[in-house]
């Protein structure tokens, strides 16, 4: 999938020397260690006092009790859902705009049958993709309906184009408003992180509570996930305009508007054509979920299929899920990088005229003509396969031959007990034991030492949040297994990012291997993971290592890719070695784009451990679920506003001050 890629190494204003410390590394060296200084006194004079007046353990005295007031409010949208008029005038109005949008798009699907959407999407797909693409857009359909899920995949696309319309132009609105203003730019910034990072296990239970189960709370649900990114690249891309462009067109007297429509917009058509790449790649991730709370489709299949335990029937409505991105992914990025060429896009005139979508259109009216006359609308029952039972034989023989048993090496059963009794067991119970200044403190000293007070007080308030809620202990619990997950996700990603940059063959091996890793649902790997690892943290830190293994695999090859080569040439023509070109060069000058790979790798992580709730992870990922399932605003919200303390936290303690002056990374 596409990413936001990591400025060269030119632009940055970094030579073939900046892994050699200078002077300014140096003073940067000696703040740290009067930093580290400051906070050993402030240790030793505070530690013994904080002992004393609350002992190790969170004070019960520092707690605040939020339930009372989460129960009530619960209680009084359940009692005037039906007659107070914000729900009957407003939201009752906008839930019905949702379901008609929704059904008109699926009819529209339903009425063009098989071979018009077929055709139509292929069509679609090569006039702005090109032809390899609307082979992949041919293909990804005709799979669809073989496998049986023609239906589904209809009711899945028309949920996502309104889903996906809606979250564009939200995004695209708040965008504007933190790309033109500075002070909504620092407002806006902390609420799409929220956004962002707030599992949508957490916000599920209030949309229900508002919109009920069905299509309008999941389309909602889906819109919270998927805005984000479309406002962060929209305010990225008109707060980097060219202002030598700007001021050429404000000399020529152009009002503010005139300047926003015929110069900002236009230069930032590159980063708006992402961001509609990542809304709908945010956007598929959310059809599993999103079937939680009443959407039908293909997530309605995966989840049922899990509920069951059928892990055929989960991956063959998880395949059409995975062609769906792949093949809107590759559209939409290809248009992007159409759009943001410098020279003209080259072909015959007709291809790009008006009358082209007219002809497309009457082609697709024409096939989906035929396909009436054929009397099937939808792919006809004959013609699919059923992979379920071959899939689930598959399933069993790994669990028997995997599971245990194996010689020399052990089963997978052995390595899960092996990681949970070495590495998850001592770091929760270490987490756990350490007293809560002791945590406060050492997380103040790792974000002021890369960052100024204002990260360190930013991490620090996230941390002790989270005591004030009333949930340490299973937040430490749930800490224990991010940074498990996260630091195998690292080591294996920066690894196979590394051999990947130096080789283009590894690296077009490994695209459609990271692609469907990726863009499958991550409730599919709750099932294999299961039944290889069994129940537990382990199998909750291993789906998360999955799904946020190709993420920090791309961003570390990309960024090694791109530094400059006349640092490499350089250092080549002093005779260095390949592993010192890695480590000298390559390394300090992609430093960015690694730590842009952390940041990510955070995020993924943290939403997958916390869906491991389900699977025996237990601690505030279980209290999210729990609240759903309960009806318990308290339980999951606080639960889910605790994981968003830990994001923050981490994030803080990863990403260097100056990093985050620029943008966070999508």
């Amino acid at each position: 999938m596409s990413t936001v890629s990591a400025p060269p190494a030119s632009q940055r204003g970094l030579g073939a020397d900046a892994a050699k410390p200078g002077p300014a590394q140096a003073l940067l060296n000696r703040r740290g260690l009067a930093k580290l200084l400051l906070l050993v006194v402030a240790a030793a004079v505070l530690a013994p006092l904080l002992q004393a007046k609350y002992g190790a353990a969170w004070p019960h005295s520092l707690t605040v009790d939020v339930s009372g007031p989460l129960g009530k409010t619960s209680d009084w949208i359940i009692n005037n859902r039906d007659s107070h008029w914000l729900f009957v005038y407003f939201l009752g109005h906008l839930s019905n705009a949702v379901v008609i949008s929704v059904r008109a798009v699926y009819l529209l699907l339903l009425a063009l049958g098989w071979t018009g959407v077929t055709i139509g999407m292929t069509l679609l797909a090569w006039r702005v993709a090109g032809l390899r693409i609307a082979a992949t857009a041919l293909i990804s359909f005709l799979v669809s309906g073989l496998l049986g899920m023609w239906v589904p995949t209809m009711q899945t696309l028309a949920l996502m184009v309104v889903a996906v319309a809606v979250s564009v132009a939200v995004g695209a609105l708040l965008g504007l408003a933190a790309g033109l203003s500075e002070r909504l730019f620092r407002i806006l910034r902390p609420v799409l992180d929220t956004m962002q990072v707030l599992p949508a296990f957490a916000y599920l239970l209030p949309v229900v509570l508002v919109f009920g189960i069905g299509v309008p709370a999941a389309l909602l649900a889906t819109v919270i996930y998927a805005a984000p990114p479309m406002a962060r690249l929209t305010a990225l891309g008109l707060r980097g305009a060219d202002p030598n462009v700007l001021e050429a067109v404000a000399s020529l007297g152009a009002t503010g508007r005139q300047r926003l429509v015929t110069a900002r917009l236009p230069l930032a058509r590159k980063e708006l054509l992402l961001g509609v790449n990542q809304t709908i790649m945010m956007a598929l991730s959310m059809v599993v979920i999103a079937s939680v709370i009443g959407a039908a489709g293909l997530g309605d299949r995966v989840y049922q299929a899990l509920a069951s335990v059928d892990v055929g029937a989960a991956l063959a409505a998880a395949i059409p899920i995975v062609l769906l991105a792949i093949v809107m992914d590759r559209t939409t990025a290809a248009a992007g990088e159409r759009l943001g060429a410098d020279t003209p896009v080259t072909g015959p005139e007709w291809l790009r005229g008006w009358r082209v979508w007219a002809g497309l259109a009457v082609v697709t009216a024409v096939f989906a003509g035929l396909g009436r006359l054929s009397g099937s609308l939808v792919w006809p029952d004959a013609w699919a396969l059923d992979i379920a039972h071959p899939v689930n034989q598959f399933k069993e023989w790994m669990v028997n031959h995997l599971y245990s048993g194996v010689p020399v090496v052990g089963g997978t059963a052995d390595w899960a007990s092996h990681f949970t009794d070495w590495v998850l067991n001592p770091l929760r119970d270490g987490l756990t034991a350490l007293p809560w200044y002791g945590t406060l403190l050492i997380v103040a000293a790792l974000a002021w030492l890369i960052g100024t007070w204002r990260t360190a007080l930013t991490a620090v308030l996230a941390m002790a949040a989270i005591g004030v809620l009333g949930v340490w202990k299973p937040s430490m619990n749930t800490l224990s297994q991010v940074l498990a997950a996260l630091v195998v996700t690292l080591v294996l990603g920066f690894g196979i990012g590394i051999l990947a940059a130096g080789s283009k063959r590894l690296e077009s091996v490994l695209r459609p291997v990271l692609d469907v890793m990726q863009t499958m649902p991550q409730f599919v790997y709750l099932i294999p993971v299961v039944a290889l690892f069994a129940v537990g943290r382990a199998p909750a830190a291993a789906a998360a290592v999955v799904y946020a293994l190709p993420a920090v695999i791309r961003i570390t090859t990309q960024g090694l890719r791109q530094v400059d080569p006349a640092a490499m040439e350089s250092a080549r023509s002093l005779g260095a070695t390949r592993w010192q070109m890695l480590r000298q060069v390559q390394l300090p000058l992609a430093r960015p784009a690694l730590l842009l790979a952390v940041n990510q790798g955070v995020v993924l992580v943290l939403a997958v451990v916390i869906i491991g709730g389900l699977v025996g992870g237990g601690a505030l990922g279980y209290d999210v679920v729990t609240g759903l399932a309960t009806g318990d605003l308290g339980l999951g919200l606080v639960a889910g506003v605790a994981i968003v303390c830990l994001g923050l936290m981490l994030d803080r303690v990863t990403q260097p001050t100056e990093r985050r002056t620029t943008g966070k990374g999508v």
